[in-house]
């Protein structure tokens, strides 16, 4: 066995400062060759021939001449990304959800099928994502695109293995659910991996989201299940095993509802949706047999414009509730801002004022510590979208596309 210092893999060289050159075109279109060694440290003919490669690989495309600058006319560069797509997918409650997005993170489509995941089994589950999944693989195929890797999002906790064990409100234990997938796709040739929905939530914040220069974030999902996606300084928390974020199972009160992972008065058994629905709306049925909750969600917003005070106060408590939750995370975390998503972020008018005022009394630090409460912009497929966005993780880390598209 050798000692000491090992010599540097030129392949893992060149791949980092792909990267470094994607990176620069992103978050600076359009611009030049010369920018980017400028900016970068590399020189100018490491940046050539990284070009000319991503070029070939059509990961870049040139765009033509510019003269408004100093000296001569620079070509400039964007991203292309034509011929390539990523997607992501998530389980909620009572639908399914999947997003492709290309290279730049644009919009190739958004599809939303409803879907009773509170009462399938994982192996209908299985199926079921396999499905929409191999309709939305046949749709960026006809446009001739090619998927660089899928990411689906669960309200649980997923280990490095991508095996699910526990994800309470869907009632999985130990569910193998990356390896079922794979296996229910049959060989898909691209990645295949399960995150946890709040970890995937978080990174479309950081790519999407109006926070997205923040560097201190959280995202609260707001549906079934409750959990956080936590980025610290920039970076995702993922603890040591991958399970950080289970905000849901806080117990705030030890008297209070049972909740599905077995204990009582969680965060999630108190403000999770079918609590919601069973306090706000006595006559729906919030027991397990309610399989689609986005009319439940709707009647509370009508209720709630409407000014019906039952529908007020209880708003009002369940966000005290929410902003007892959002405390904790502020006292430990610190974050700039608390993004709440799902029914959290359909009726923030109501419970956002009693979450804020709840959070600013019981945060210890003045004026809660500087973070802010707000409702997420990303819709109901944030996690989706930040399992696109994963899926573009290798590509972003400077690994060529397999099989390579040449430009023509």
């Amino acid at each position: 066995m050798q000692a000491g210092p090992q010599p540097t893999d030129l392949s893992d060289v060149r791949a980092t400062n792909r990267a470094v050159v994607l990176r620069y075109v992103r978050t600076h279109v359009p611009c030049s060759r010369a920018d980017i060694a400028a900016h970068t440290g590399l020189n100018k003919a490491t940046v050539s021939s990284l070009v000319t490669e991503l070029i070939e690989h059509r990961l870049l495309r040139e765009t033509g001449l510019t003269e408004n600058r100093v000296g001569r006319p620079a070509t400039m560069l964007v991203l292309d990304g034509e011929p390539y797509a990523a997607l992501g997918m998530q389980v909620s409650a009572d639908e399914l959800v999947v997003v492709a997005v290309d290279l730049g993170g644009g919009r190739l489509l958004t599809w939303r099928r409803a879907f009773p995941a509170l009462s399938a089994s994982p192996a209908d589950t299985t199926a079921a994502v396999a499905r929409l999944a191999r309709r939305a693989v046949a749709r960026v195929g006809a446009q001739g695109r090619t998927v660089l890797g899928l990411t689906v999002g669960v309200p649980g906790l997923v280990d490095t293995a991508g095996t699910v064990p526990l994800a309470a409100t869907l009632g999985w234990r130990d569910v193998p659910f990356t390896a079922d997938l794979r296996a229910a796709l049959r060989g898909p040739g691209f990645p295949v991996s399960v995150e946890n929905a709040a970890n995937l939530a978080v990174l479309a914040e950081q790519r999407h989201g109006g926070w997205a220069d923040a560097t201190n974030l959280v995202h609260l999902t707001g549906g079934a299940g409750i959990g956080a996606g936590v980025l610290v300084d920039g970076r995702l928390l993922r603890g040591g095993r991958g399970f950080a974020g289970e905000v849901g199972h806080l117990p705030l009160e030890p008297a209070g509802p049972a909740c599905p992972c077995g204990r009582r008065g969680c965060l999630e058994a108190l403000v999770g949706l079918p609590a919601v629905v069973r306090r706000l709306l006595p006559d729906a049925e919030a027991d397990g047999t309610l399989t689609d909750f986005a009319p439940e969600v709707e009647r509370i917003r009508v209720l709630a414009r409407s000014e019906d005070r039952q529908t007020l106060a209880g708003l009002t408590a369940l966000g005290r509730q929410l902003g007892h939750g959002v405390a904790v995370l502020a006292d430990v975390l610190n974050p700039e801002a608390v993004l709440v998503g799902g029914h959290f972020a359909a009726l923030a008018p109501w419970l956002l004022p009693a979450a804020r005022a709840e959070l600013t009394a019981r945060t210890l630090a003045p004026d809660a510590g500087g973070t802010r409460l707000e409702p997420s912009t990303l819709g109901g497929e944030a996690a989706a979208l930040g399992g696109a966005t994963a899926s573009l993780a290798g590509v972003e880390a400077g690994r060529l596309p397999v099989p390579a598209v040449a430009a023509g």
